[in-house]
């Protein structure tokens, strides 16, 4: 699974929202480190980044009415078979570009191939200009 733009949070279908937290929290916990080629960027980051990300899907589904286990708003959080981070490896790895919220892999050709990957599902999501 990928994580998807942040510009695309909002618009998110429950589906595929529920599923990036799902994912969000399997990276967190023992995923990671983990490669995989659509996600690999991500662990060369801090931890943090990866919580940063996982807090603005968590803020989303609040929004939406759903609920969400308090315990995931701790950022050393990494589940309940996963020792938490500490706070050197919490730090290790590079941190977020300045201006940059998450990732700079997250361009804009990233958004298109997401919209694109979502309307292959049958999901259709437009942006003004204005809005990417």
């Amino acid at each position: 699974m990928r994580l998807w733009h942040e510009k695309l949070i909002p618009y998110l279908p429950r589906q595929q929202l529920l599923g990036q937290h799902r994912e969000c929290c399997a990276l967190r916990g023992n995923g990671w480190g983990k490669r995989h080629s659509v996600v690999n960027y991500v662990f060369e980051y801090t931890p943090e980044q990866l919580f940063r990300y996982h807090e603005a899907i968590m803020e989303e589904m609040q929004k939406r009415g759903y609920n969400v286990d308090s315990a995931w708003k701790d950022p050393h959080y990494r589940g309940k078979i996963c020792e938490p981070h500490n706070q050197e490896s919490f730090k290790s790895g590079k941190m977020a570009i300045p201006g940059v919220r998450f990732y700079a892999e997250h361009t804009e050709d990233y958004l298109d191939e997401c919209i694109q990957n979502l309307s292959e599902k049958g999901i259709n999501i437009e942006f003004d200009e204005e809005e990417k």
